[in-house]
């Protein structure tokens, strides 16, 4: 049986402004397949966040989201830079390797939280909080994970936006 094929992940979406950093686990297949952060139509990222910056990014076309994600002072990334997996399931990720953080001080130095956008990327919040990051693990925003309404996940998404 031949092994799934490897896959890479999307760039970061970060600039030095950057206060807040949303780290995914690894783009789903709908989300490789268009090269976009949570291109699902079914996940709730894109109405979570744009709920708590008052703003309607889910409306907007992908290209215009980044740049107004960027304005709010959030950036976006995921814990894996590549992985094999079938599928779009954390569970059926093997031979995960995680993206290079080293360089996360120079590139981002407003950074000051680090939210987790569900229980597999939520792993790595020990390292980035021994590294002096406030970190917040947060419900997932996928479609797999529908033991909360939006309305709870909003709720303990909000933490993202309370200071250090």
């Amino acid at each position: 049986m031949a092994s799934p094929p490897l896959l890479t992940g999307l760039a970061p979406v970060i600039d030095p402004q950057v206060r807040i950093l949303i780290l995914g686990s690894f783009p789903g297949a709908v989300s490789l397949a268009q090269q976009q952060y949570y291109a699902h139509p079914r996940n709730q990222f894109w109405r979570l966040v744009g709920a708590l910056v008052g703003e309607d990014l889910y409306s907007l076309p992908y290209a215009e989201r980044l740049p107004r994600l960027l304005a709010h002072r959030i950036g976006l990334w995921d814990v894996l830079g590549a992985c094999e997996r079938e599928g779009s399931l954390d569970s059926a990720i093997r031979k995960p390797a995680a993206n290079d953080f080293e360089r996360l001080h120079q590139l981002c130095p407003a950074l000051e939280t680090v939210g987790f956008n569900g229980q597999a990327s939520g792993k790595f919040a020990p390292q980035f909080a021994a590294r002096g990051y406030r970190t917040v693990v947060l419900p997932s925003s996928s479609p797999a994970h529908m033991a909360m309404t939006f309305e709870q996940k909003l709720d303990v998404w909000r933490q993202l936006l309370a200071g250090p």
